[in-house]
């Protein structure tokens, strides 16, 4: 069981290495293919020995060999985030074909929704290619998951997308703002189609909780800014991303089934 859980712990760093190139180079769409990883910089190419989840970025002392400049430490965060969750969610080795899919079902949510985060942090968008590239991956999967029939995924999958952008067309109507992107909506699709009405209704839910109690931790921050002088009407402007409040709710239900603890 010991080498089986570092096994999967070098897949998670390594996938999560992968998963910086993809977080990088997505948004400003660019192949997360070619070239190899090198330096935003100074494009300079990376040598091999430094491109090592976590290692190559101690090695470095968090700069860049070629230029110097400082090698942002999400990059490890990124890596050591997905080798635990992967870890915290292997089920041990699969008896069969079906529960290997099923554990690579798991996987490919858990890479999708940090992926989705760490984009939304940055340039608050929800790439569509994650979103219907996530769906097609969950919809050719969902024979595999025990808990949920393919049909309630599906249908778990119609109302999440369907749920929010009403909800969005709604809130347009009556502030005459933008409430939910487009990639809010898309996501939520994706993540009926791997945790079913379950996950949707965890989703909505704890995003809602978490994401009002750190608006409220921002409005008194700017409440404490405009007090000594600073930029609180800055503060109060800034969009805060939707996206990862949405995967926490999931992953949340993924680790822990929430929904069944109050009945959903």
């Amino acid at each position: 069981m010991m080498i089986e859980s570092i096994g999967v712990v070098l897949l998670g760093l390594v996938l999560g290495s992968f998963l910086n190139v993809v977080i990088h180079r997505l948004p400003l769409e660019e192949s997360i293919v070619h070239p190899g990883s090198r330096c935003p910089s100074c494009k300079e190419a990376i040598r091999w020995y430094h491109n090592v989840p976590v290692l190559g970025y101690l090695m470095l002392r968090g700069r860049c060999a070629g230029c110097g400049i400082r090698i942002s430490p999400r990059y490890p965060l990124v890596e050591l985030l997905t080798a635990f969750l992967f870890w915290g969610s292997y089920l041990g080795l699969p008896g069969d074909w079906i529960q290997a899919v099923n554990q690579f079902r798991v996987w490919i949510f858990i890479l999708i929704g940090i992926a989705v985060t760490f984009i939304d942090l940055d340039h608050r968008i929800i790439p569509h290619t994650l979103s219907f590239g996530g769906w097609g991956v969950g919809l050719l999967t969902c024979f595999s998951d025990f808990r949920h029939g393919p049909w309630e995924l599906v249908a778990a999958s119609v109302a999440g997308f369907g749920f929010f952008f009403l909800f969005g067309l709604l809130y347009e109507k009556v502030t005459g703002r933008v409430g939910l992107g487009g990639g809010d909506v898309n996501f939520m699709g994706t993540i009926g189609i791997f945790l079913g009405f379950g996950g949707i209704w965890s989703a909505i839910l704890i995003s809602s909780i978490t994401g009002s109690l750190v608006g409220l931790a921002m409005a008194a921050w700017s409440k404490r800014q405009g007090a000594a002088g600073g930029d609180s009407e800055g503060v109060l402007r800034t969009q805060i991303p939707y996206g990862p409040f949405l995967v926490f709710g999931a992953l949340v239900e993924l680790f822990f089934g929430v929904s069944a603890w109050i009945g959903l």
